[in-house]
């Protein structure tokens, strides 16, 4: 697959927000998968707590739509498991496992400890790198984040770029200003499956060693990397592309 085709920049993103202000997921979505609207389009799940709601949605304009699913080795076993049942119930036929190469992590985490003293370079080897190499030919992506997950996920807009200021990959949520009602809604109204860490105590699910159950009335994500001035993986930080490594790390596939 050849590199990115089409340039975004921050006026599209603005555009695009103004054009949809008043339009509700359903439409949103509609038109950006069967309108050209983003050019070629993949959706980034991570089969998380909230993510049956987005693919859900998805599977009902386009059930082949390329879902990247990253496989860091680190997952919760029922992760894996509700994910296989998740693409099964929803008829999804587009799914692609990521995963970073033997070599790379026998290189950079022999031991396979790295998230212990090192949560960001942990990321960057098992998630961020994987994702840029297998984005590459894709205009835009579709994220399942939510402006209540954290404070710093506060007012996210349903379009944004990467990069916007030279141009770059178009970045959509639209579960943007859905509230956790909304989320807890759409599963019952459908009948969607629960991911079974969410009645232990886990309301956002990432790797095994980083994410913790969080008391009731505490931030959804304050579970995840528990400890760490860290509150995103690096895939979806604001400023940055997917992609984009910590100082010192080289884009290894």
């Amino acid at each position: 697959m050849a590199d990115t085709a089409t340039r975004f920049g921050a006026g599209d993103a603005a555009a695009l927000n103004a054009r949809f202000a008043t339009s509700d997921t359903q439409s949103l979505l509609h038109a950006v998968l069967t309108g050209g609207l983003a050019g070629e389009v993949a959706v980034v799940s991570s089969f998380g707590a909230d993510s049956a709601v987005l693919l859900h949605l998805i599977a009902q304009v386009d059930p082949a739509l390329p879902v990247l699913f990253l496989d860091t080795f680190k997952h919760f076993p029922e992760t894996l498991a509700y994910r296989d049942a998740l693409v099964a119930r929803l008829g999804l036929t587009g799914l692609r496992v990521l995963t970073q190469a033997a070599d790379v992590l026998a290189d950079k985490d022999d031991k396979g400890l790295r998230w212990s003293w090192d949560p960001d370079g942990c990321c960057a080897i098992r998630k961020v790198a994987p994702l840029a190499h297998a984005l590459a030919g894709f205009d835009a992506t579709i994220t399942g984040r939510k402006g209540f997950q954290s404070r710093t996920r506060s007012g996210l807009p349903r379009f944004e770029v990467d990069h916007a200021g030279n141009g770059g990959r178009l970045k959509i949520n639209p579960l943007a200003d859905w509230s956790q009602a909304d989320i807890d809604g759409w599963f019952d109204r459908h009948d969607l499956p629960r991911h079974p860490l969410v009645a232990r105590g886990y309301p956002s699910i990432g790797c095994a060693p980083c994410t913790s159950r969080v008391a009731p009335g505490e931030d959804p994500r304050s579970g995840r990397w528990k400890g760490w001035d860290k509150t995103e993986c690096g895939i979806h930080t604001p400023g940055q592309a997917e992609g984009d490594l910590p100082p010192g790390f080289e884009p290894v596939f």
